[in-house]
């Protein structure tokens, strides 16, 4: 079987608690065509002595003021060699081994431009507090508040060049308008790896407090409208109650 290239993306601020785990998780993947990409935002705390205990490991490490997350990612796709990009968040990691192997042979066997799998939220104790389980996408699908877990999102590196990055006028929704562009709007190929990808740490910026939500959901409208939602604020209504789902 042929090889493939993928590039990881971890961007991190202030992150000493977990980044170790979330970098430790990604060398035991054991990938040899793996490219691993940390973009830290200028860290003050001792993310960047942790980072530096791997730094055999990783191909490029960048540190320096950024706009946030998507930001970073933008940097790190903007750097990336890989015909696959992905992204792994500092308090995210792998639910298994063999999550990039099983990401890559997808690449190589099918037809498919985007991969994405499903999700369990974890607690400090690693507990598991909430189960996203998705399905294979259908097309219209997102129209009732469906949408992949982002931090289990891997596509090829050519539909950026096509498509465009992250846009961070979408603040903390720039993730979900980036898929409803790559998927909602177009007709490109997708698989769904029916198989926990990632454990994702609890605790989101939108969710932090209600004005955060109230614009978070101001966000997902804006994306919604600008990608073709056919009821964005029925749609708007089915997001959260799909996450309400999430707990059984």
């Amino acid at each position: 079987m042929p090889n493939l290239k993928i590039s990881l993306i971890t961007s991190c601020y202030n992150a000493e608690a977990h980044i170790g785990r979330c970098i430790e998780s990604v060398i035991a993947q054991n990938c040899p065509n793996l490219e691993y990409i940390i973009i830290d935002g200028g860290s003050t705390d001792n993310t960047l002595s942790v980072i530096k205990k791997y730094e055999s490991y990783i191909s490029r490490i960048v540190t320096e003021p950024d706009k946030g997350v998507y930001d970073a990612m933008n940097k790190g796709i903007q750097l990336a060699t890989g015909e696959v990009v992905g992204t792994l968040n500092a308090d995210d990691y792998f639910a298994a081994n063999d999550i990039l192997k099983t990401i890559e042979n997808i690449f190589i066997t099918k037809n498919t431009d985007i991969v994405y799998g499903d999700l369990d939220y974890v607690d400090f104790n690693e507990t598991i507090i909430r189960r996203w389980r998705t399905k294979a996408y259908i097309k219209g699908i997102f129209n009732w508040g469906w949408m992949p877990p982002h931090p289990t999102f891997y596509c090829k590196r050519s539909l950026f060049d096509k498509l465009g990055l992250y846009k961070l006028d979408y603040g903390t929704a720039a993730d979900y308008e980036l898929m409803l562009r790559f998927m909602h709007a177009t007709n490109l190929n997708t698989f769904y790896i029916n198989k926990v990808l990632i454990k994702m740490q609890l605790g989101g910026l939108s969710n932090k407090s209600f004005s955060n939500r109230l614009k978070a959901w101001e966000n997902d409208l804006k994306a919604m409208r600008k990608n073709g939602i056919r009821l964005p604020l029925l749609t708007l209504i089915m997001k959260p109650v799909r996450k309400v789902l999430q707990f059984f």
